[in-house]
């Protein structure tokens, strides 16, 4: 077996060298003012590779996309300071970026309104961690696609017939 085993390949920022941290430019936003439940998101998050930043007011939230880079949102529509809505609206002032609601309320009018307004998708809480995982994956890969194919300027068309 090889003794020289690579040490620093685990994704965790807490144990990554300063080599692999310069690597990680996903940005994912991850904004609720209940702390259990930003950690929760943390711990599923932490092992993709992306560096993650905790905001528990939509102020928080906001400043981090204002400041850019920042490849997607987990905003909470309930939040103190400005409102998951208020904040969203102020995103997408600035940006594109996906933003996936946290929402407590399950009435599709909360949920239209969201969309409307900006939103990406959502998940209603207590939501499977799993799933919001996969949700994240989805949103991040198809930004991705998107975000290259802006920077062409091609355009694509497609007939049927």
């Amino acid at each position: 077996m090889n003794s020289n085993l690579n040490t620093n390949a685990i994704t965790n920022t807490k144990n990554t060298s300063s080599v692999e941290q310069n690597k990680r430019q996903d940005k994912i936003v991850i904004c609720d003012d209940d702390k259990d439940i930003v950690r929760a998101l943390e711990i599923y998050l932490s092992n993709r590779d992306y560096e993650l930043l905790c905001a528990y007011t939509g102020r928080e939230a906001l400043d981090f996309v204002k400041k850019g880079d920042v490849s997607l949102v987990l905003l909470d529509i309930m939040i103190p300071e400005m409102d998951g809505i208020t904040a969203l609206r102020a995103i997408r002032e600035k940006s594109k970026v996906p933003v996936i609601l946290i929402t407590a309320k399950s009435e599709d009018a909360d949920k239209v309104l969201g969309l409307d307004v900006g939103a990406d998708g959502d998940i209603t809480k207590p939501f499977n961690p799993i799933e919001g995982l996969a949700r994240v994956r989805s949103q991040h890969r198809r930004y991705n696609k998107l975000r290259g194919s802006e920077d062409s300027n091609k355009k694509e068309v497609l007939s049927c017939g």
